[in-house]
């Protein structure tokens, strides 16, 4: 990758964060002037909200759709499902344990009014109100994101098995996708202004330490996301392939890093995560199938910033992040964040929004986790594409067995 396409690839996240820090200094040192900034920081919320509930619908559905003769996959989807499920597991236990002993919120004290509907926190008593609602008009709804998208699936699973007039539909679906996504591709223009100016107005509502305690965010994260990337990837590799395959991963997997980190793009990682898993000498049927589908479902890296975006939540409501029920719900979040939202474009937001009605948070701590979201991003990116490669390795294995781990 040219040095070029790497800052091309940056350019806009450092806009992004170049607005958070302008806005944090303007809310510290030019306070008199954020009331005239707050209808701005809004009005980028509201086009998001506006926008999130079509595109949800029509990206999930022609997605479904298109995608509804998966069982010809026969037994490596099969495996692909266990092996998906299995580390994405692994990931958000690793974080739910990371968060416990290193609480990202730690020490912050914000006048913060704790969310509406605290039952939430007690997923039993919530499951229909969380994954259904009454009314068709309901679904038009930000607040009902997990209803939209069970919706959405019943809708694309009919359309793959409906006759000829079902292409049409998916055709219009997929339409629908595409204008959609540039809809959303023309609020995102507004974003950096959008951002400087909700920040500004957060920073001096709120003091200057919500801004110090991103970068112990930042740290918390970057640091046990490379030792989980060292550490349990290499447990993965071992399991794959015993010490041959620790040699192969790590002799083969220089190239799928230095694209994910430069590029903070799954999508523009498949070649080198293919490349990858061909020196690695997995079976072509396997890669060939696991890798791009597990760049949309499978991101190991995003559920563990699920758990610390969850985490951080809590931690800044004063809310009791110990108990059972809210360790398994976080775990269950994270991993829809880290899976179905991944399969969305612009699923990063999504899941924040799932985060956000799941536990009932209020809609004005959307971009304050959606900055989490840019912060972490390039190793999230890295974790979610080496995942794929050492997926591939074990679900080898589970196909060929002991003797034949990775094809030779």
């Amino acid at each position: 990758m040219s040095t070029e396409s790497a800052l091309k690839s940056y350019f806009f996240p450092v806009i992004l964060i170049t607005s958070i820090l302008l806005g944090g200094f303007t809310g510290v040192f030019l306070g008199p002037i954020t009331p005239y900034l707050r209808p701005f920081g809004e009005i980028f919320l509201n086009l998001i909200f506006t926008a999130i509930v079509p595109l949800i619908f029509f990206s999930i559905t022609s997605a479904v759709a298109r995608v509804g003769s998966l069982g010809k996959f026969g037994k490596i989807a099969f495996y692909m499902a266990i092996i998906f499920l299995f580390t994405g597991v692994v990931a958000a236990v690793y974080a739910l344990f990371i968060v416990r002993l290193f609480p990202p919120a730690q020490g912050v004290i914000l006048p913060l009014h704790g969310p509406e509907k605290t039952s939430a926190l007690n997923v039993f008593n919530q499951i229909a109100e969380i994954f259904t609602v009454p009314e068709f008009s309901q679904l038009l709804s930000h607040k009902h994101i997990l209803a939209l998208i069970l919706f959405s699936i019943l809708v694309g699973l009919s359309t793959a098995n409906s006759n000829e007039k079902g292409k049409t539909f998916i055709a219009f679906l997929q339409a629908g996708e595409e204008i959609f996504m540039r809809v959303f591709a023309l609020i995102m223009y507004y974003a950096p202004f959008g951002f400087f100016a909700y920040f500004a107005v957060l920073v001096n509502e709120l003091g200057p330490q919500l801004m110090t305690n991103y970068l112990r965010i930042g740290v918390l994260y970057y640091i046990f996301g490379t030792i989980y990337f060292i550490v349990v990837y290499t447990l993965f590799a071992y399991f794959a392939g015993k010490t041959e395959g620790i040699k192969r991963f790590w002799s083969n997997i220089f190239l799928p890093v230095v694209t994910s980190i430069a590029t903070c793009s799954s999508a523009a990682s498949i070649p080198a995560n293919l490349m990858a898993a061909k020196k690695m000498e997995i079976a072509p049927e396997v890669y060939e199938t696991v890798i791009p589908l597990g760049t949309i479902i499978h991101k190991d890296g995003s559920v563990i910033g699920g758990v610390f975006k969850i985490a951080f939540l809590f931690g800044i409501f004063h809310l009791n992040f110990s108990s059972p029920s809210v360790l398994l719900t976080a775990l269950g979040i994270s991993l829809l964040v880290g899976t179905v939202m991944g399969a969305i474009p612009s699923g990063g937001m999504l899941g924040e929004l799932l985060i956000l009605s799941a536990y009932g948070f209020p809609p004005s701590v959307l971009i304050i986790i959606a900055a989490i979201s840019i912060i972490i991003d390039p190793l999230a990116t890295m974790l979610n594409v080496t995942c794929n490669t050492v997926s591939s390795m074990m679900i080898a294995r589970l196909l060929e067995g002991k003797q034949q781990l990775i094809r030779a």
